[in-house]
């Protein structure tokens, strides 16, 4: 767990929160898995087709930006016909060349601030926060467009240590505007809590691809639905 300066919530805050109504119902943001070669694009097609879908996050590994640029512009494509926001990982490099919606910054993938002024005022930047409510408000001081905590359960897809309890979305949702992402080992099945717990978006990514996609993303639509 990072140390907190802003110290342990109150686990009663929890107990007390109401999701506000007023905040846009929670939306499904999907994560690529690192192979995106092959049928992913018609599989990415099938998944977007399936269900609400408000953000594709673009996140491969250990390729070349002129490769990762071959692999990602059908996906671009497909996320465009669909109007679903294209995220980059890690790279704003790549974010730039691409002319895509958004970048999502890890705590060592450079300052908001800087992304900002290589990608302009209409880019959405999301950061990882962790368990920290310190990073995040400091993601928000920056000028993210979102701040992402997680791992909320058990994830394959990444090595992870920081495991916060539902409650740090409860807290941000009642303190701040800016949307917040919950992350981590999200399945149609243990979602519900992070929605009521007052997540604007769900990131998932294993859930879907490990899984018939047109499957999992109904059954994410159906969580989502169901404020």
């Amino acid at each position: 767990m990072i140390d907190d300066p802003l110290g342990p919530l109150d686990p009663d805050f929890a107990a007390a929160f109401t999701r506000d109504l007023s905040r846009p119902p929670c939306q499904l943001y999907l994560i690529s898995p690192l192979d995106v070669t092959g049928t992913f694009p018609d599989r990415l097609a099938r998944a977007l087709d399936a269900g609400p879908v408000a953000a594709f996050q673009f996140r491969v590994k250990d390729v070349d930006q002129h490769s990762a640029a071959r692999l990602a512009e059908p996906l671009q494509r497909i996320c465009a016909d669909r109007e679903v926001a294209f995220i980059v990982n890690d790279s704003v490099s790549l974010a730039k060349r691409l002319g895509a919606d958004g970048v999502h910054l890890g705590q060592e993938d450079g300052d908001p601030r800087e992304a900002r002024m290589i990608l302009g005022p209409g880019v959405q930047i999301g950061v990882t926060c962790h368990d920290s409510r310190h990073l995040a408000m400091e993601a928000g001081e920056a000028g993210a467009d979102y701040v992402a905590f997680g791992s909320f359960y058990p994830t394959t897809t990444k090595t992870v240590s920081h495991h916060p309890e539902p409650v740090i979305l409860s807290w941000w949702s009642a303190l701040f505007e800016l949307p917040s992402v919950a992350i981590g080992g999200i399945t149609p099945a243990n979602a519900a809590p992070l929605v009521k717990a007052g997540a604007d978006f769900v990131a998932v990514s294993g859930a879907v691809w490990n899984t018939d996609e047109v499957a999992a993303v109904r059954g994410f639509a159906e969580v989502l639905g169901a404020r």
